[in-house]
């Protein structure tokens, strides 16, 4: 560690993309004393939760590498964490009048949350809208380490106007929900009828009388399966594994128009859906809620940072490349955690040691740590697309230990878990049936929703 006299520096920073990371990771470095870009391609903050129902004109499978559309929230979507564990370490997510006062409420919700932390903190100042980011490149390849500076090429989406700009850090807060990740089915290629990933899905309307295949039985799959069961003719869900939750299972009973099937076999030009236990229908649509991608278009680092099967790396401790860190970091790319305080400990991470507060171990160490990991998941059975899924309390522990960031409450590690069992068993009713009500009451008396005080709460 660098002794506390070493002078602070100040960067000049630039970070992609204004949703929940790039947010937080504004504020930690100004925070820190740097400055601070925010380039985001939309016309607003919030990234994901910034709804788009206009989707016309993307790709129906997403299989450009540049998408017209990033959020691929649907219309009805809720959370499926209750709100009191969401909330960065200093802004709970408050319960305001007037607004969505559910638990578990709508994404409108979430994004007026983003909004609120955003005018709390000052950081709309700091974003430049409707920018989006073209390349980002090394400026003198060759040099490594704290010298590196980086080249920035980014377009006036109304204007179409380009501009360069070199920058001595980039953070990339650019999520991981956008970039579709698509099964390999034979004849997908030739197959006539509607095909879509739930990217674009938006509402169940379009499948009014239709015959639909959801493929996937993720949290998204099921419940968009439970959305379309009632306009549509049939849904046949198509599942990696039949041995599903009790929650699905006691949806999938109660409708006479819902069916389970393995994996499909093939896709037939005639609309037939071929399953691998033989079985086959004639569908309208197929809906493909197989998950996302990493995907960093814009992003040139001379094959020192790559994605291979949704494994982003090398990057040590999910956030930095140890031949570019700490000028170029991750931040949002960790999946299977509670997001927003997670997100919080990167930031503050990589604002300290740009600062020079904080040095990262060695280049060697780093890679050491790295094929360990590698290994440790390896011997686990964990496949490479799994890499970033970390679903460890404790994990997450000792990386905000790095920066003496709190450790995850109690209470807040205690409701995510009877929200995630909740759900296993009632699938339907998790979001507004509960019995966690004493942990609640826990959660509201705690510091983390004391601290603000009603004089200078954001409500």
């Amino acid at each position: 560690m660098v002794s506390e006299t070493v002078q602070s520096q100040s960067k000049n920073v630039c970070v992609i993309g204004a949703g929940p990371s790039g947010l937080v990771a504004a504020r930690e470095l100004r925070k820190e004393g740097h400055k601070v870009v925010v380039l985001e391609q939309n016309h607003d903050v919030g990234g994901q939760w910034l709804y788009e129902p206009n989707v016309e004109e993307e790709d129906p499978l997403g299989r450009k590498p540049f998408l017209k559309v990033h959020s691929s929230i649907y219309e009805s979507l809720r959370l499926t964490s209750p709100r009191e564990i969401m909330g960065f370490s200093d802004f709970p997510f408050l319960v305001k009048k007037g607004r969505d006062m559910r638990r578990f409420p709508s994404h409108t919700e979430l994004l007026l949350y983003l909004r609120d932390f955003c005018h709390y903190f000052s950081l709309r100042d700091l974003i430049r809208f409707n920018t989006r980011v073209d390349h980002v490149g090394m400026l003198d390849y060759g040099v490594c380490g704290g010298d590196l500076k980086w080249i920035v090429r980014s377009m006036d989406i109304n204007t179409e106007k380009v501009v360069e700009e070199v920058f001595d850090a980039v953070v990339v807060a650019t999520g991981h929900y956008s970039q579709p990740r698509l099964p390999s089915i034979q004849g997908m290629d030739t197959w006539k009828r509607k095909q879509m990933h739930s990217h674009i899905y938006r509402t169940p309307e379009p499948f009014n009388n239709e015959i639909v295949v959801v493929v996937g039985n993720s949290l998204s799959g099921q419940d968009i399966s439970i959305e379309l069961v009632e306009v549509a003719k049939e849904v046949h869900m198509s599942s990696r594994s039949l041995n599903i939750s009790e929650g699905l299972s006691k949806v999938i009973c109660k409708h006479a128009n819902f069916h389970l099937h393995p994996q499909i076999e093939n896709l037939q030009e005639d609309g037939r859906v071929i399953f691998v236990d033989g079985s086959s229908i004639l569908a309208d649509s197929i809906l493909y809620c197989t998950g996302y991608s990493y995907a960093f278009p814009f992003l040139d680092t001379k094959g020192m940072v790559v994605v291979d099967d949704d494994r982003v790396g090398p990057l040590y401790e999910h956030t930095f490349p140890p031949s570019l860190a700490p000028s170029l970091s991750f931040i949002g790319i960790p999946r299977k955690i509670i997001g927003f305080p997670f997100f919080e400990s990167q930031a503050i991470w990589i604002a300290q040691l740009l600062s020079g507060k904080k040095v990262l171990p060695s280049w060697e160490d780093m890679m050491k740590s790295i094929k360990e990991f590698y290994h440790s998941r390896e011997a686990a059975g964990i496949p490479k697309h799994c890499t970033h899924e970390i679903a460890n309390f404790e994990y997450c522990d000792k990386y905000g230990d790095n920066v003496g960031f709190p450790h995850t409450e109690e209470w807040r590690k205690e409701l995510c878990i009877s929200a995630i069992i909740n759900a296993d068993v009632n699938l339907e009713t998790y979001r507004d049936l509960w019995n966690d009500h004493d942990l609640l009451q826990q959660a509201l008396q705690s510091p983390h929703f004391t601290q603000l005080g009603l004089q200078d709460s954001p409500l």
